[in-house]
């Protein structure tokens, strides 16, 4: 797993918050793209998100998770943006702009988690029963 990849990994927008998370080797050079600095490690920073042609996108808190501590164990960047369609919409598009990153497919994200031993397959489990459960029943057996 040598790619960079994004997602959204919070809930479906609309919503207040948004959060776009990149994992991978240029995690960091994404963050650097969109926000046109380098954030100190594990400190979370307000932005001011562009696409490559300068127009804003948003403003946002973000994140530079540098690995291996991170929940994927590779490099992580968290974007906090503002959970309207349209924002999310930019934000993942300057994101897929760029060349070394791709969208991540369903589940990859903790697919790496496991890769590299972040978690075991009992919490892979229970993460998967955990995002799909809809009763208390189904939240209290999954934790």
């Amino acid at each position: 797993m040598t790619d960079t990849i994004f997602a959204l990994s919070s809930g479906a927008p609309p919503a207040a918050i948004a959060v776009v998370r990149v994992s991978g080797p240029s995690a960091e050079m994404a963050l650097l793209a969109l926000s046109g600095r380098r954030l100190a490690p594990r400190k979370a920073s307000v932005v001011s998100l562009r696409d490559r042609k300068g127009a804003l996108l948003d403003r946002a808190l973000a994140l530079w998770l540098p690995g291996p501590n991170t929940a994927t164990g590779e490099d992580v960047a968290e974007l906090h943006c503002h959970g309207g369609r349209a924002v999310v919409a930019a934000v993942e598009g300057a994101l897929a702009a760029l060349p070394q990153l791709r969208r991540a497919t369903s589940g990859e994200f903790t697919r790496r988690a496991f890769a590299n031993g972040r978690i075991d397959l009992a919490e892979a489990e229970g993460l998967a029963d955990l995002l799909s459960a809809e009763t208390e029943l189904q939240r209290k057996s999954a934790q």
